[in-house]
């Protein structure tokens, strides 16, 4: 048998998708570890609540942790305004390596801390200091981690790469929620409180030293690359006042729109199936993870449709979906029926998937290159702080001021209109622009 020689497109195209391999793995592998350590402090916010927060008043401890749940995105803008500059100034990858590191301390930190009947008030405030750190460290993780892999990527292979970091958070999410289902169904209730509870946070140290060494040896972008050459050069293109604060509008838009639908569907569905439908942790926990199987299952399938059908129609089509459905999906699941509650969680695990990948995709293609990681960590993190971070709190609260279990829905689906409404006006479609420009 003769075997014909390869070309030198040929090699060089099989060099540049083990490369990107590479990459993939080492930015998923981090982004992993992060979204695995923000995601457990919601599935135990309960127990946190009471440890941290107690209180003999029905209700106040869980609000007062979901509160803190909200603090971690308040301080997300601070983490961009202090990590997107380093980005675009010294490199994707050194924001990739600060917040890996930041995460990986402030969630071992945690799991360490004393409770309220050790050190009194000292416990909820400490909690409060960690929380906003951890905050700031993803702040610049989901921006960052998703620019250097569409960086990294083939013009028509952007939404595919887009989709690693999007299916790595949502099997972080899914990792995070087997391992709640399994502490609270092995350990008896006195024994998750305390000290089954911190066990995930603690053993966050460990993913955190594997990813870090990981990504030190990752190189830059060939975007990053090009930048630095157009500056040596003072070839560099002008970005106007008009094109940032167009950038900024539209990035908020769809940055809502998946942080809200995002955080219902894998922190506040938990808490509204045990403490307001009435389900035992293990139950919903179960359904919750059935679901995000599905998400996660289905993120590459939207990166690779839409690097074929455009950004516009997914993202439009999210949004209306949300605005339409989210009523259903809460009808479903006060039944109480598990087939119905897991039918709605699947009408929210495709949804958020469409808006996840397009939420990562669209923060490289609508800002320039010059001011991509500064831009895109401060319209994405401004719009979860405002909107998505509080989500969780407003829906317990509006239940606990109207008596109405499906009242939530009116929050996700008035932050979806308005946000079709936005985009419908303002997204053009991105599919073909040039990123490496400005």
């Amino acid at each position: 048998m003769i075997v014909q020689p390869q070309s030198a497109d040929q090699t060089v195209a099989l060099g540049e998708g083990a490369e990107l391999r590479k990459r993939a793995i080492a930015v998923g592998i981090g982004n992993f570890m992060e979204w695995f350590d923000f995601a457990i402090y919601g599935y135990f916010a309960a127990v946190i609540g009471q440890i941290f927060f107690p209180s003999t008043a029905p209700g106040v401890s869980l609000l007062s942790s979901l509160a803190v749940f909200a603090v971690g995105f308040l301080s997300r803008p601070l983490g961009a305004v202090v990590l997107g500059p380093i980005g675009d100034k010294l490199g994707r990858r050194a924001v990739l390596i600060i917040t890996v590191f930041g995460m990986g301390l402030t969630t071992t930190l945690i799991g360490l801390l004393p409770g309220y009947a050790s050190i009194g008030i000292a416990a909820p405030v400490l909690l409060v200091a960690l929380r906003f750190l951890q905050g700031m460290m993803v702040g610049g993780e989901w921006s960052s981690a998703g620019i250097y892999i569409v960086e990294s990527a083939p013009a028509n292979r952007r939404a595919s790469a887009a989709s690693v970091i999007t299916a790595t958070a949502g099997a972080a999410f899914l990792f995070g929620t087997a391992i709640a289902a399994v502490i609270n169904s092995s350990l008896s209730s006195e024994e998750v409180m305390q000290w089954g509870w911190r066990i995930p946070f603690v053993a966050s140290i460990l993913m955190a030293g594997v990813a870090m060494y990981i990504r030190r040896k990752l190189g830059d972008t060939p975007v990053y690359a090009e930048l630095e050459r157009k500056r040596a050069n003072n070839t560099l293109e002008t970005v106007s006042a008009q094109v940032k604060w167009r950038a900024f509008v539209i990035s908020f838009a769809f940055a809502a729109l998946f942080g809200v639908s995002l955080y219902y569907f894998i922190t506040y569905a938990n808490t509204h199936l045990t403490q307001t439908v009435g389900l035992g942790k293990p139950t919903a926990l179960w359904l919750c993870s059935a679901a995000l199987v599905v998400y996660t299952l289905i993120n590459p399938i939207v990166g690779r449709l839409s690097d074929r059908f455009g950004r516009r129609p997914f993202v439009l089509t999210a949004a209306l979906g949300l605005t339409v459905l989210a009523y259903p999906v809460f009808l479903l699941m006060n039944t109480g029926n598990y087939i119905a509650i897991l039918a709605g969680l699947l009408i929210m695990a495709v949804l958020v998937a469409i808006t996840a990948v397009m939420d990562v995709v669209l923060l490289v293609e609508v800002f320039p290159a010059s001011i991509r990681s500064t831009g895109a960590a401060v319209g994405h993190n401004v719009a979860l702080a405002l909107l998505a971070g509080p989500g969780p709190f407003i829906a317990v609260a509006l239940i606990q001021a109207t008596h109405n279990p499906n009242i939530p829905a009116m929050y996700l689906a008035g932050v979806s209109l308005v946000c079709f409404i936005v985009l419908w006006f303002l997204l053009p479609e991105t599919k073909d622009r040039d990123i490496t420009r400005g």
